[in-house]
């Protein structure tokens, strides 16, 4: 669908400033130089010392989890298709002193904004390639980011719990696992964070990739598949109604949180 990306900008450029103000994305907190995202914090024991790496993070929205990893010692980029995303990272990494480089691109543009061959690290957070329609696309850019030897750090949604809908006692398969031509098409006015906002523009299209789609779509790229952890657990409400938030901002089934697997997180990397 040609117009998916001019849809779904329109979406996120409308979220930034409600975003900001939300105590879910904890801006406030990056004043404290020890702060670093719930979510870079559940990611540190598998990402490792990445101090000294030169890494860029896709799709990066407002660049809290960017900042996170150059707090954790990365020279970090970011990458975002919202101007005003971009625009409030920039601020925020100025603000905090850190020396992070923020672009307006589409992902799929990232080699020809960045440079092939530029990066140590590819870092994709929560919430990122179910935007996008082509998974091999992706893995590509991903490829041509990478220089020899570098690493790919995906934590995502699993495909499992993006193919679910909420149901009044059990979540209840809806949607497609696979990645389908077609996107799924939501008009929803909220957003996955705390906010009283009312949002004017609700449309958006998004694209499910299961995980065998997504390590041959590595491997076909070049990239080594290095290893493969799911979680029974993600940082946000993704099934309202039949979740329970942990002390770590990790949400899991209420009821026997083994039946789900909620995140997971790849890793891959270029031969040297």
């Amino acid at each position: 669908m040609s117009d998916y990306l001019d849809v779904n900008r329109a979406n996120w450029d409308e979220r930034v400033p409600a975003h900001v103000a939300s105590p879910g994305y904890h801006v406030v907190d990056f004043e404290d130089p020890q702060y670093v995202s719930e979510v870079v914090r559940f990611d540190r024991p598998r990402l490792g010392d990445i101090s000294g790496l030169r890494g860029v993070h896709l799709q990066c929205h407002i660049g809290t989890d960017t900042v996170s990893l150059a707090r954790l010692g990365a020279r970090m980029s970011g990458l975002d298709f919202s101007a005003p995303a971009i625009e409030q990272a920039q601020s925020l990494a100025d603000r905090l002193g850190l020396p992070v480089d923020f672009h307006v691109a589409d992902a799929y543009d990232a080699v020809d904004v960045l440079g092939a061959a530029s990066y140590d690290l590819v870092y994709t957070g929560i919430g990122a390639i179910c935007w996008l329609p082509d998974i091999e696309r992706w893995a590509g850019t991903v490829a041509g980011l990478l220089a020899p030897g570098g690493r790919l750090f995906v934590r995502e949604g699993h495909p499992m719990l993006w193919a679910l809908d909420s149901a009044p006692e059990d979540p209840v398969l809806k949607h497609p696992y696979f990645e389908t031509p077609e996107p799924i098409v939501w008009d929803e006015g909220g957003t996955y964070v705390e906010t009283d906002v009312e949002f004017a523009t609700t449309l958006t299209h998004e694209w499910n990739h299961g995980l065998a789609e997504i390590i041959t779509a590595v491997q076909r790229a070049g990239l080594v598949f290095d290893s493969l952890t799911e979680h029974d657990s993600a940082p946000w409400n993704a099934l309202p109604g039949l979740m329970t938030e942990d002390e770590s901002g990790e949400w899991r089934l209420t009821r026997d949180p083994r039946r789900l697997p909620a995140t997971y997180t790849l890793q891959a990397h270029k031969a040297a």
